[in-house]
């Protein structure tokens, strides 16, 4: 029996809790908020109250007797406060010189002020992005092409200043700008950029490989000079030390003597001519036969 009115009372209460709450909420008792989220009453045209505070909220204390009819005779509108973002791709531009060139610019955005985020712009995005790519075009043409290629950080603070105090005043506040891309537009001028760099290229990699050459060169006429000095320093050293040899062998006429008779017979032997070997005894028949063979032939006794 106990089990049985348990189970009663357990169905009732959940089929009357979400009606109990319901009525509740109906009547203006309570309501939740959710994270980044705000919650902007309106009755009869008027604002009666802001929740922006996540979590659960009397109704009756932030507005009173107006709780009772806010949810038949006005109107909630519920703001998303999260980070937004987005991206304009190829903003055009001109640099100083002439040069098309496109910027691609990256920012966030968010809700700051729901009120004025509701009714003092019909279209806070799309004005939002509409004054980021004016203020895009205006502050960034007629930069020098260098400055435009280099300095983006310095860019993206010059945007972000120049949309800011207006974005404010329409409750949806610019945060981070950066610009992402800075591109040229024209395909012929890229073409030509791309010809130029390859030619530069091309001219730093010939200097390089000339100054190597020539640095090679240096080194070399160097080196030959050194070894040019070097020999003749040994030429030179030459005659003075066989001098001073010969001078100490001439001391024994018998060594100098026989040193110089092996030389020229060593001269001898190195040359061109042709050595004949005669015996000493025999005929002159034979002696004229051995004179008058070829000379590609040498006999020996």
């Amino acid at each position: 029996m106990l089990v049985g009115v348990a189970a009663f009372f357990f169905i009732l209460s959940w089929i009357a809790m979400p009606i109990i709450l319901g009525v509740l909420r109906a009547i203006g008792v309570y309501a939740v908020v959710e994270e980044r989220r705000a919650y902007v009453y309106t009755l009869f045209g008027s604002v009666v109250a802001v929740l922006d505070e996540p979590g659960l909220t009397c109704l009756w204390l932030k507005m009173g007797p107006k709780a009772l009819i806010i949810h038949w005779l006005g109107k909630r509108y519920v703001i998303d406060l999260r980070l937004d973002q987005s991206y304009l791709r190829s903003q055009a531009v001109n640099s100083e010189e002439g040069a098309p060139m496109g910027i691609g610019i990256w920012y966030e955005m968010w809700v700051s002020d729901p009120v004025a985020f509701l009714f003092k712009n019909a279209d806070p995005r799309g004005s939002l992005r509409a004054n980021v790519s004016n203020a895009t075009v205006r502050c960034l043409s007629n930069l020098k092409l260098a400055e435009m290629l280099e300095n983006r950080h310095a860019m993206s603070q010059t945007v972000r200043l120049e949309v800011s105090p207006r974005s404010q005043e329409w409750g949806y506040r610019l945060g981070s700008v950066y610009v992402r891309k800075v591109h040229f537009r024209d395909e012929g001028m890229i073409r030509q950029i791309e010809e130029k760099v390859v030619n530069r290229l091309r001219q730093v990699t010939s200097a390089i490989r000339q100054d190597g050459a020539n640095q090679v060169s240096i080194i070399t006429s160097t080196a030959d000079r050194q070894a040019a000095i070097e020999f003749a320093k040994a030429a030179a050293l030459r005659p003075t030390i066989v001098g001073a040899a010969l001078q100490k062998i001439a001391r024994d006429p018998d060594v100098a003597t026989a040193l110089f008779e092996i030389l020229e017979i060593q001269r001898i032997l190195e040359g061109p001519g042709r050595i004949t070997l005669m015996p000493s005894g025999g005929d002159g028949v034979m002696k004229a036969m051995l004179a008058g063979a070829s000379p590609t032939i040498a006999t020996r006794a």
